[in-house]
């Protein structure tokens, strides 16, 4: 299995890097990727979150006997494990290449930093739709804007721990 996903990582790679010449004096080849891959995956949960909300739960609330779901939150935990299979499958095979630390540290620390994205949707998910009174769909993607740079800087710097520090040390003079 991991060979597969080798070799559709390979043709995803090839596929980005076509379109990066343009942009190779402004963005680091990795942070193109992340935004590329992490944009695709992106677009594929605010897709899927709209179809639930929308269409499999009819904008409504789910009541479950002990308690109740609103639908948007609703949406949010049904489309979660699929976008974090693909979400970890991209960064690892994609984006994250380089990194040397085992598959199984990988996807522990992926989950940690998913949790904390998982916080952030629901705060900001509550926030937006429910006290700002902002539409469901437009919340998601305010939402996954900040929780996007979260992520990346977690992934890059703990998950997969491929990134140096930010600004080098100074030289001794």
């Amino acid at each position: 299995m991991r060979n597969l996903f080798e070799k559709i990582g390979a043709i995803i790679i090839e596929i980005i890097d076509w379109f990066y010449f343009p942009f190779l004096r402004f963005i680091p080849k990795e942070i193109f990727r992340y935004a590329a891959s992490g944009g695709a995956n992106t677009f594929f949960d605010i897709l899927l979150y709209f179809v639930f909300y929308r269409y499999v739960l009819d904008m409504q609330i789910i009541h479950l006997g002990f308690m109740a779901i609103s639908a948007h939150i609703g949406a949010f935990l049904m489309v979660f494990p699929i976008t974090f299979c693909t979400g970890f499958l991209l960064a690892k095979y994609v984006t994250f290449t380089s990194s040397e630390l085992k598959g199984k540290i990988q996807l522990f620390r992926y989950l940690l930093t998913v949790a904390g994205s998982i916080l952030l949707n629901y705060v900001f998910l509550k926030i937006f739709v429910e006290y700002c009174g902002w539409y469901a769909t437009f919340s998601k993607i305010v939402t996954t804007i900040i929780v996007v740079m979260y992520s990346y800087m977690a992934q890059r710097y703990f998950t997969f721990k491929t990134g140096k520090r930010l600004i080098p040390a100074k030289a001794n003079r």
